[in-house]
C-alpha cells in the first residue's frame, strides 16, 4: 500500500459510511461495478414530494477508495435532486481526469492523492454513478 494514497483521512472515510443498509422498497436502485478491481456499490434512493432525495440506502463492497468515496456521497446525498447528483457525478469524472475543478461536494478534496492513480478512478466514481442512476430511475427518467 502506498502511504501517500492510503492516508489516514482516506482510511477513516472508508470506515465511516453513515449509510450501511439498503432500503427495503426503493423508488430507484442502481449497482455499479469496477471491472478493474471488482469493487461494487449499490445505491437505493427515495425521492420526496419536492423531488429531492429523502432516503438513501447503500451496499458497498469496494476497495478503500471506493468505500471512502461512498462515505462522502452518503454524508451529503439527502436533500439532493437527481440533477444535482448527475452534475456531481460528471464533475467528479472531470476532476479525476484533470479536466475540471474540484467538485462542489463536501470532503472530495480528501481523494486528491488518487488523482495520479488512474486505475483507481473507476472505484472512486462508483457511488456517484450509482446515486445519479438511482435518482434518475426514482424520478421516472
Amino acid at each position: 500500500m502506498s502511504a501517500t494514497l492510503y492516508n489516514d483521512a482516506i482510511l477513516k472515510l472508508a470506515t465511516d459510511n453513515p449509510i450501511d443498509e439498503r432500503l427495503p422498497d426503493p423508488q430507484g436502485s442502481s449497482e455499479k461495478r469496477s471491472p478493474i478491481c471488482g469493487s461494487r456499490v449499490t445505491v437505493d434512493v427515495n425521492l420526496g414530494p419536492d423531488g429531492r432525495v429523502s432516503e438513501a440506502g447503500m451496499l458497498v463492497r469496494a476497495c478503500a477508495l471506493g468505500q471512502a468515496s461512498s462515505s462522502l456521497l452518503a454524508g451529503n446525498v439527502i436533500g439532493r435532486t437527481p440533477e444535482e447528483l448527475a452534475a456531481a457525478r460528471d464533475a467528479l469524472t472531470g476532476w479525476l481526469a484533470r479536466e475540471g475543478e474540484l467538485p462542489d461536494w463536501p470532503g472530495l478534496d480528501a481523494l486528491a492523492p488518487a488523482l495520479d492513480y488512474h486505475a483507481r478512478h473507476a472505484s472512486i466514481r462508483l457511488a456517484f454513478e450509482a446515486a445519479a442512476d438511482a435518482a434518475r430511475q426514482a424520478k421516472g427518467g
